[in-house]
Parts: structure tokens; sequence; C-alpha cells
């Protein structure tokens, strides 16, 4: 469930935010501002997801802190980006790529998705998505201000 717009802007103020997976056994507290929020409908993130669509957003600093520890991690490319996941209810958590600093998380495993620095700025493999899904709007900027 959402938290109130008044908690979600703390939440964003302080740099920290929570999550996990379905069952519970998987949490998670980020750090830092959201970076690069974006959508994703590449094969990999398809299948992976069982969905059109994944919405991804990175953060700095990922600290696992519930009962099953870290997710199990699915290397997607081998050496270049891995994927994890919860072995017990098979949530979608996170990404690592080698490319990239920040840790990736999918935005819908946080606790609060509200915030406007959530919003995606950026759609990755446009030409592979479904057709009746509407594009995001490339803006490439965030519009949290």
């Amino acid at each position: 469930m959402n938290a109130t717009p008044a908690d979600a802007q703390g939440a964003e103020a302080a740099g920290e935010r929570t999550g996990g997976c379905l069952c519970g056994r998987i949490r998670f507290t980020t750090r830092g501002p959201a970076v690069f929020p974006h959508t994703c409908v590449c094969r990999h993130c398809q299948k992976l997801g069982g969905t059109p669509v994944m919405w991804w957003v990175g953060f700095e600093t990922v600290t696992w802190t519930g009962e099953g520890g870290e997710p199990t991690w699915y290397e997607t490319f081998e050496g270049e980006a891995k994927r994890g996941f919860c072995p017990t209810c098979g949530s979608r958590l996170a990404a690592i790529d080698s490319d990239i600093p920040e840790i990736g998380i999918n935005v819908t495993a946080l606790d609060d998705t509200s915030g406007p620095d959530l919003v995606p700025i950026h759609a990755s493999f446009r030409d592979n998505a479904v057709a009746w899904l509407p594009p995001v709007p490339e803006t490439e900027h965030s519009t949290a201000g």
C-alpha cells in the first residue's frame, strides 16, 4: 500500500525508501536519489516479468534487510547483467548491470511507488513494445524538479 503524501515526501527528503517481495522474506532499504526511472520492453524484461513492460529505477545503495537476505541472482548476460528475484514467491526485485553504477530496483517492489521522481523519463527498446500499449513520452529529464 502506498504511504500518505506526507510520508512519501519525508522518504524522498531523507533519500531513503523501503520495499520487498510479495511474501516479505526479502526486504530492502534504498539510499540516495532515484536515478533514471524508465520502462523496459526488451525480451528479457518481458520474459522475466511475465508482462509487456517492467518499470525500473536506480539507487546508489541498496541494503537487503529481510530474513531472506539478498535475492537469488540470475545472470541474464554473462559477466554483464544479472537480475534478482525472491526464490520463494518469485517477485522480480533488482538488477545489476556492469556498465551502470546504480543498483536497479523494480519500482513495483517499492512500498511507495507514488513519488514524482519515479515517473518514467525514458522507455528502453521501444520497437519491441506491444502495439496496444501507449508509449512513455521521451523526456530524458526528471519531472521532480
